[in-house]
């Protein structure tokens, strides 16, 4: 039994199909970690939500921001944009139990000593916070009344955790920094709209850092496996792996296998070889 965490994916099935292909992925005995953003931007959205979801418990999947604009728009909130490829997913016969399994995702799991998350962690959680901050996330997706958060998830502020935030500030604290978060300041306020915001870290912001480079960041005794950064690219230490190699873009789709750290990728090209190391 292997564990394999993939990097973002954004609805590109084609690489995915050929990426377990090559490492003899065996939905029997192995396992996959999908690290956020299954769907949009790419071509084939609906391919991949399925797919995900039709593996069962052989796929253990977080929710990333591009997850969250789906099920937002399928329920008539946020702002479309012109890069989105959701249409095929909204007008989908089995649109509704797609949408609400992935309502169901959670923004964080946690199995020993590895955590995933799609974005990051704010520098004062550690991970029992975090993950008791997921579940009230995800308790607020999934209840009854899930549209009341629809309507007040999406926006930048407060930028900054307190224990005593309540409400839709609360709960939109936790969905930015686990999906949306790459730089923080120095007092640990997540930076959005300054000029390189999304950038690589070396042309980040002024005054920031990424938040995984935080001092005192409290989940750093934590392996952390994230995506969501295609312009930091995969970079893996003894307490990060980052996923998003971009394949989007026409980089490479990342994977890992956690038993052993080995390094797979395929390259997004039609033509392009595979590879793999330690």
């Amino acid at each position: 039994m292997a564990t394999y965490a993939i990097g973002d994916l954004q609805g590109c099935y084609a690489p995915l199909a050929r990426l377990l292909d090559y490492i003899g992925f065996d939905a029997e005995a192995d396992r996959l970690w999908f690290v956020g953003d299954l769907v949009n931007r790419g071509p084939q959205s609906l391919e991949v939500l399925r797919f995900v979801k039709g593996l069962g418990a052989a796929a253990v999947t977080v929710l990333g921001n591009h997850d969250l604009h789906l099920v937002m728009q399928a329920e008539g909130y946020g702002k479309a944009n012109r890069e989105d490829t959701l249409d095929a997913i909204l007008a989908a016969p089995d649109r509704d139990e797609l949408l609400a399994w992935l309502r169901a995702q959670p923004l964080f799991h946690v199995e020993g000593d590895w955590a995933m998350v799609h974005a990051g962690l704010l520098p004062c959680w550690d991970v029992a916070q975090a993950q008791a901050l997921s579940d009230e996330a995800s308790a607020a997706l999934t209840s009854p009344d899930y549209r009341d958060f629809l309507a007040n998830m999406w926006g930048s502020e407060p930028n900054y955790w307190a224990d005593d935030l309540s409400g839709w500030d609360r709960l939109r604290v936790v969905v930015n920094a686990m999906t949306r978060m790459r730089f923080v300041t120095a007092d640990g306020r997540m930076e959005f709209r300054a000029p390189g915001a999304k950038g690589p870290p070396e042309r980040g912001p002024a005054g920031c850092l990424p938040w995984f480079d935080a001092p005192g960041r409290r989940s750093a005794r934590a392996t952390i496996v994230c995506g969501h950064w295609s312009a930091l690219g995969f970079r893996q230490t003894d307490r990060l792996l980052a996923l998003d190699s971009g394949c989007l873009w026409g980089g490479s789709l990342t994977a890992v296998r956690l038993e052993d750290r080995r390094v797979f990728q395929m390259p997004c090209g039609q033509a392009a070889q595979p590879t793999g190391w330690q």
